[in-house]
């Protein structure tokens, strides 16, 4: 982690040329809220070294730039979850602070994944962008999950696919990964890579592919999680660094039952 940190400093005096940004930072390991429980994720995403020029006309820059977003889940059963993503918000040194949608999200996992070895499950998510965020106004996103705890180990993948509805081949490949080592004490260190690979009827050449790697921690502190990470960019087309700050609570105890 102390590496990490050094390095993203150091990169912060280099120059670099575009990427698409993210509100969320994350890998999908398969848990669930329990039935009945809200759960409350704050996500909060810095660069201080990004992308200096504009994904489009009038689109938010890379860097400098602050992005958060409260991320609202409900636990239906133990094998579905709803969320919601909203606001979605921004703070860039061109634009300022401004909003830039909300997300949908349905996920769908095998009851119970963090007690068992071999897990699964599929996220969907349907955003409705401001002009500032995605010069596509609807996107959607198809993100498995599949994964092993393997004693204190665990690996995950999310072989996820962006589409912006403009057809099959021009689906994006922008898988992410997790290894993760969890300490008896409650810390768990991990190593993630988020990438771009471009659409699948023709990726990317090599220099143009998004890649970047964190180094993660994460721990609990009573009723609250704590997830911070530091982003390192590992091509040219990749913002050199970014940080990540995640708080996770559940809002409620006492599951509650609509319906009931």
């Amino acid at each position: 982690m102390r590496f990490a940190i050094i390095f993203c400093t150091l990169l912060i005096l280099a120059p670099l040329p575009a990427s698409a940004q993210s509100d969320e930072i994350q890998v999908y390991d398969g848990g669930l809220s329990g039935p009945g429980v809200f759960n409350l994720t704050w996500h909060n995403n810095f660069t201080p070294k990004g992308i200096a020029t504009e994904p489009y006309p009038g689109g938010v820059v890379a860097d400098r730039s602050f992005n958060g977003v409260t991320e609202w889940a409900y636990g239906v059963t133990d094998w579905f979850e709803q969320g919601l993503y909203l606001p979605l918000y921004t703070h860039d040194k061109n634009l300022g602070w401004g909003y830039n949608g909300f997300k949908i999200r349905e996920l769908f996992a095998v009851p119970h994944a963090d007690q068992r070895s071999f897990f699964y499950g599929v996220n969907f998510e349907f955003s409705i962008n401001e002009p500032r965020w995605d010069e596509h106004r609807y996107t959607s996103e198809v993100r498995p999950i599949v994964g092993w705890h393997l004693g204190q180990w665990d690996f995950i993948v999310n072989p996820i696919v962006d589409t912006a509805y403009d057809g099959w081949g021009n689906l994006e490949f922008v898988p992410a990964t997790r290894v993760a080592y969890n300490f008896k004490s409650g810390w768990t260190l991990s190593a993630e890579e988020y990438d771009d690979f471009g659409p699948l009827n023709g990726f990317y050449s090599a220099g143009e592919q998004a890649h970047q790697l964190y180094g993660v921690v994460n721990k609990a502190f009573g009723s609250v999680e704590i997830e911070a990470g530091v982003g390192v960019g590992l091509t040219d087309a990749t913002d050199r660094c970014t940080l990540k700050l995640l708080v996770i609570h559940d809002l409620n105890k006492t599951p509650i039952r609509f319906g009931k």
